[in-house]
């Protein structure tokens, strides 16, 4: 598998982020905040991703930038996770809720936990269905 993260695996429609939004469920790992939804998508990929950090925590745009940048890059480290475990197409968006800016290595940690968070969520709602 290729660790990268290209125009197919990002989540960009508008319609799927309004659904996600409405329909969704979350799991959180502070500092970090999935909110994902099991729906088919055009991509060929599993899942669907993107990435936000709030502007009330983080007013100038390079701070918000800079952490975007680090999400994406420990989300596309790890993605191999999530990959294997899921049947169902999926589409999520990662959230940085904290007001402070995490070191790399701590981030990677907390999103390794958010993914595994992900792949017990998922495999509960495959059980009740």
């Amino acid at each position: 598998m290729k660790l990268t993260l290209g125009k197919q695996e990002r989540l960009k429609s508008r319609k799927l982020i309004e659904k996600l939004f409405t329909d969704g469920k979350s799991v959180k790992n502070f500092p970090l905040r999935m909110v994902f939804l099991q729906v088919p998508h055009t991509s060929t990929f599993p899942i669907q991703a993107a990435f936000s950090v709030p502007k009330r925590n983080f007013k100038k745009a390079v701070d918000r930038n800079r952490i975007k940048r680090l999400l994406r890059e420990t989300y596309r480290l790890q993605k191999e996770i999530v990959y294997s475990k899921l049947d169902k197409p999926t589409i999520c968006m990662i959230s940085y809720i904290g007001r402070d800016e995490m070191p790399f290595d701590q981030l990677f940690l907390k999103m390794t936990n958010l993914l595994h968070l992900l792949i017990k969520e998922t495999s509960k709602n495959d059980e009740t269905v």
